[in-house]
């Protein structure tokens, strides 16, 4: 049912913090509204309806210098594989590697190819450049677009080459896993298929090798970290586990349980966010409203599955903070199958009567923000009341307040900039779909 606007019910004026402006290099005397939000938060979650929309990298990249210049927040960790992330973080504390490569090849899933992303690393490389409380780059997901297990078995192999030279890996587990090995987010379904395409023994003696590989790591860490490092064995580590974790989650998708593969991934993803937490004091992060929320994920196909928003909340208590966002007109990412041949955005449709979309699109008409713990009484009922948010053009099941401690409304979302060298530095398949779509818009703004 699409929505009847004025039937939606409006939150009061006292609950809206006007955004003066998206602009990540405008004055930020706007947002001091955070202060009292953020209070002594280690983790502050900053969410997205649908990836790749210029809205969402703008205010991400907004709220990231407020929250490192203002309350000293020293790490950025994103949705992005961690493996990858270890040749952005050199990049933005001063390595002289080219960007564009570092765009292509150190975030994954398509997350670093826009131009939104480039001025982000811009800014934090700027930031480290003249600060003794440099912010570091992580990326906390599987890595290999979620689609190859490849960047994390070599990164491990790479290891211990060094700290355990006389071991020789089983060249079958790698072998294995190069016969599904897709080249980015668009070959998921070709992936899926030459996964399904193994014989159960070959699924098995790779689960079976993998865990061999985890059982010595595990065991030889003392022997480990005296030949390398504290640092180097606890990189490999996590990056074995994420790798294991996505063969946990094929093994799932094998058999039609997208429950299981999402609760695979994203309990990895909590893991991953406590292991930045070991190492940094507080730090942002940033991921879709359907991990970040502590409310399970509904997505269709996806029952009631823990989010890393519910796992990360249970560990870390008040230390957790959730800034979700919604959206009210614009394009969004095109969750179809039209997406694998190229048409990478679709018009977002009517928001949904009691969504909470509907409520903040009627609420104030620019971007701007509401703390959930903070409301009227009449506020909260109204907030209350609400029981689905929209993704994009998918509607799930949610409880605003369970889920959020701050919502940011933007009221119109474009499609962001492709960054052109940093396209041009990916597999032929991205270059194809972003040359696709690339054409469609030209012709459609003819």
């Amino acid at each position: 049912m699409t929505t009847d606007t004025a039937a939606v019910a409006r939150l009061g004026r006292e609950a809206i913090r006007p955004l003066r402006t998206l602009d990540p290099a405008a004055p930020l005397d706007d947002l001091a509204w955070l202060d009292e939000a953020v209070g002594d938060a280690r983790v502050v979650a900053i969410g997205e309806s649908a990836h790749y929309n210029h809205e969402s990298y703008l205010l991400r990249h907004r709220l990231l210098r407020y929250l490192v210049e203002r309350h000293g927040f020293t790490a950025y960790a994103t949705e992005s594989g961690f493996t990858e992330g270890w040749l952005t973080d050199r990049w933005v504390r001063g390595d002289t590697g080219d960007l564009g490569d570092v765009l292509a090849n150190g975030l994954t899933s398509l997350f670093g190819l826009w131009t939104e992303m480039r001025a982000h690393l811009e800014w934090m490389r700027r930031h480290n450049s003249s600060t003794t409380r440099p912010v570091g780059f992580y990326g906390i997901d599987l890595g290999g677009s979620n689609v190859s297990l490849l960047p994390g078995l070599d990164a491990v192999v790479g290891y211990l080459a060094q700290a355990d030279p006389e071991f020789e890996v089983d060249a079958v587990i790698r072998d294995t896993a190069s016969t599904f090995a897709g080249t980015s987010a668009f070959a998921l379904a070709a992936t899926m298929a030459a996964y399904r395409a193994l014989v159960p023994e070959g699924r098995d003696a790779l689960t079976a090798g993998l865990a061999g590989l985890t059982a010595r790591m595990t065991s030889g860490r003392l022997d480990y970290v005296r030949r390398t490092t504290v640092e180097a064995y606890e990189r490999a580590l996590r990056s074995l586990r994420l790798t294991t974790t996505m063969d946990m989650a094929m093994r799932a998708m094998a058999r039609d349980d997208r429950h299981g593969a999402f609760a695979n991934r994203d309990a990895a993803i909590a893991d991953t966010v406590e292991w930045v937490l070991r190492r940094e004091d507080r730090i942002v992060v940033t991921a879709h409203n359907g991990h970040i929320q502590r409310w399970p994920g509904t997505l269709p196909g996806v029952l009631s599955a823990a989010t890393m928003g519910m796992h990360l909340a249970d560990r870390l208590g008040e230390d957790y903070l959730v800034i979700g966002t919604t959206s009210g007109t614009g394009q969004t990412l095109n969750t179809g199958t039209d997406f694998y041949a190229g048409m990478l955005f679709a018009q977002l449709e009517p928001r949904q009567t009691g969504s909470l979309d509907a409520l903040m699109a009627v609420s104030h008409d620019g971007p701007f923000a509401v703390d959930l713990r903070r409301l009227s009484a009449a506020d909260t009922t109204t907030v209350r009341a609400v029981t689905r948010q929209q993704y994009g053009n998918v509607c799930a099941n949610l409880s605003p307040l369970d889920a959020y401690d701050v919502v940011v409304h933007l009221p119109r979302v474009t499609p962001a900039e492709p960054d052109d060298d940093a396209v041009a530095r990916s597999p032929h398949d991205v270059q194809n779909a972003f040359s696709q779509w690339k054409s469609r818009r030209q012709g459609a703004n003819q």
